[in-house]
């Protein structure tokens, strides 16, 4: 093969991808801004960049391509002819890469718009309030939807699209999901004050707590997740209930002992309106995770509000 063939070979051809054969777009707002201001460092400067790096910018753009786009002088910077007709398709470019960008800007701001929340009842009820508060403070403009359920219903809904962010109470991640630790949590075993149990003087037992009809929550959820495990499924129902607020209402009633996470109880074991009731052996604590479908890591509002639960 002659000098001449091989250089030939070396000039731009037509395989390989768009991405190796058409200029970026900082090239292209560059000879742009040339062809406005006919000044190769003017443009430079209206740009932010350094005249050499805009020299460099336009002599690799030529390469590229395999023709001249400017002609330099101590005058200034002038289009040659194939520079103007490039200057013209580089334009059309431009605006279709601006319409693309203010598409996509309209795409963020509509999911930034709202926010679509499920969370377990626990974290519900005593957690979220807190954290939505902060989040008003810095998104003043998304609207927030919370979802309550059971652990099961929060990852159904996220794998069905109609929820952006979650929060579960259980054991272990639902299938499908990501997740990481926001929080601890322990759950404890709850009386009337009238219950016999309340006046104990040792701890109970797990066999004696396996024995013992208690107020639950129904199937499903963290906190029966939690305490089967730690029974080893052998937890007895006397009554299910489908939120922790009817449980602790119904132990408060006297209905019989219930189990329940350690912040919905606070104000009742101040009150005296429950009776903690000691434990031995038995392991009731659990973490408190976001969770969100596996890939899909949360962005917008969803990254926001997962950060404060962090901070």
């Amino acid at each position: 093969m002659s000098r001449t063939e091989d250089h030939g070979d070396e000039r731009p051809g037509n395989g390989g991808s768009l991405a190796h054969r058409v200029p970026d777009l900082g090239a292209l707002e560059l000879l742009l801004a040339v062809a406005r201001v006919g000044s190769l460092g003017r443009a430079a400067r209206e740009l932010g960049i350094t005249q050499p790096a805009a020299s460099s910018r336009i002599r690799s753009m030529e390469r590229q391509l395999g023709v001249a786009l400017v002609d330099r002088s101590p005058r200034g910077s002038r289009l040659t002819d194939a520079g103007a007709l490039v200057t013209d398709w580089a334009r059309r470019i431009v605006e279709a890469a601006e319409a693309f960008d203010a598409g996509a800007q309209a795409l963020r701001d509509r999911r930034d718009s709202r926010l679509r929340v499920a969370a377990s009842m626990t974290i519900a009820e005593y957690l979220l309030p807190g954290w939505l508060v902060a989040l008003r403070a810095q998104r003043p403009d998304t609207a927030v939807s919370l979802l309550a359920g059971n652990s099961t219903a929060v990852a159904e809904r996220l794998l069905a699209g109609e929820a952006d962010l979650g929060f579960v109470e259980g054991l272990t991640v639902p299938a499908g999901l990501d997740s990481a630790v926001i929080a601890h949590d322990r759950l404890v075993v709850v009386t009337a004050p009238s219950h016999p149990w309340a006046r104990r003087r040792r701890p109970l037992a797990a066999d004696e707590l396996a024995a013992t009809p208690l107020v639950l929550r129904e199937e499903g959820s963290g906190t029966r997740q939690v305490l089967e495990a730690a029974l080893g499924g052998l937890a007895r129902p006397l009554i299910e209930l489908s939120s922790t607020t009817a449980v602790k209402a119904a132990a408060v009633g006297g209905a019989g002992p219930a189990v329940l996470s350690e912040l919905a109880v606070g104000e009742e074991l101040g009150m005296r309106r429950l009776v903690r009731i000691p434990v031995q052996s038995v392991a009731l604590a659990r973490d408190l995770r976001a969770v969100w479908p596996t890939g899909h890591r949360p962005t917008g509002p969803a990254r926001d509000l997962l950060s404060l639960t962090r901070s």
